[in-house]
């Protein structure tokens, strides 16, 4: 099947394969839109099966990207790159240097950032072959990990989609299953909840994670496909996506599902199915863009970490009303914010060959 009629390829602008004998690199970067700016997303290593299902990945997370950003009202387009994690033994930094040169093979239309697998250290190797890359821990205006800003944008998240399916923003005493609760973004949210009184089940490929969570906040460990059948009042994927399928929507208890997941829905038609069973849906793109807010201020080269706070408070407003308008037409909320994301792309691309002409 060629990469033009898969059925995620969504026009994308650019579709790059890299490869590296040597260190071992095999990679995709896709860049879904530079209407708004340079494609700008995090890269992710992961052990993929094949190569098909790295281009899945990668298509489906440069499409989100795209979302996100207009939604947070950033003036950077959407892209994402995903790395087949070599099997066995490898040089971690020469990899990513090998990776960081295809980045900058694109000069610029691509800014990488870390995601599921990577680390602001191993950005820094990618920064030794291109300066297109964000999520440092040091230089000007460095932003470091951007999962604590994610994980505080999924909480206020979850908390304004709490007051829509179960009538309250307080948390206290709220039965919340985290989904990939021990990776960088799920401890992190993990602690706001438990601050906030909530009662939490926890599960993760990560063992010793899940042990000092329990030994924190008290919260109960469950097996990896037992999270589904937890009797809870909010479900937050915060691991890999498509886990919103047929094969887990009727297992799900929840009256509110919202993490940090990207591509939660396996298709955009789950979203009528959770709609169809009562369940409120905070769309992924719009609740977790806090981390690529964060790198924005390192993007403009002036981190402002008031400016990350105004736009996180702009994320609930948005949310919110997404989330009220799929309740006052009987729309599935994801149908909804991606119609919105694709009437902003399309206006700053039709603005954009307005300068051009």
């Amino acid at each position: 099947m060629s990469v033009l009629e898969h059925v995620s390829f969504d026009n994308h602008e650019k579709v790059l394969f890299a490869t590296d004998e040597t260190t071992g690199l095999k990679a995709v970067i896709g860049v879904h839109s530079t209407a708004s700016g340079p494609a700008c997303g995090g890269c992710r290593m992961w052990s993929y099966p094949n190569s098909d299902a790295a281009l899945t990945d990668v298509l489906r997370l440069s499409q989100g990207m795209s979302y996100k950003n207009i939604m947070a009202d950033l003036p950077i387009g959407g892209g994402k790159s995903v790395i087949m994690k070599p099997e066995g033994a490898f040089d971690r930094k020469a990899l990513f240097e090998a990776f960081g040169r295809a980045v900058e093979s694109l000069n610029g239309q691509y800014i990488t950032a870390e995601d599921v697998g990577v680390s602001p250290d191993d950005m820094m190797a990618v920064r030794r072959s291109t300066e297109h890359v964000v999520g440092l821990p040091e230089g000007k205006a460095a932003s470091g990990d951007p999962s604590p800003v994610t994980a505080e944008g999924v909480y206020r998240g979850i908390m304004v989609a709490a007051e829509r399916g179960l009538g309250k923003r307080d948390l206290s005493g709220v039965k919340i299953a985290i989904q990939g609760a021990a990776g960088h973004v799920g401890t992190y949210l993990a602690g706001h909840l438990a601050k906030a009184g909530a009662e939490l089940f926890v599960t993760d490929i990560n063992q010793d994670g899940l042990e000092k969570l329990k030994a924190e906040y008290g919260a109960t460990i469950v097996g990896l496909d037992e999270i589904y059948d937890q009797d809870v009042d909010v479900f937050a994927p915060c691991a890999l996506g498509s886990i919103i399928n047929p094969d887990t929507i009727d297992r799900i208890k929840a009256k509110v599902i919202a993490g940090a997941a990207n591509n939660q829905l396996a298709t955009r038609e789950m979203g009528a199915e959770v709609l169809k069973r009562g369940i409120v849906y905070a769309p992924d793109y719009v609740i977790n863009a806090g981390g690529i807010i964060n790198v924005m201020g390192e993007i403009a080269g002036d981190f402002n970490p008031e400016w990350v706070k105004g736009k996180l408070d702009g994320l609930e407003a948005t949310l919110g009303e997404i989330l009220d308008q799929s309740n006052n037409e009987g729309r599935p909320s994801n149908i909804i914010a991606d119609e919105i994301a694709r009437q902003r792309i399309e206006e700053k691309r039709a603005a954009k060959l307005g300068k051009v002409a």
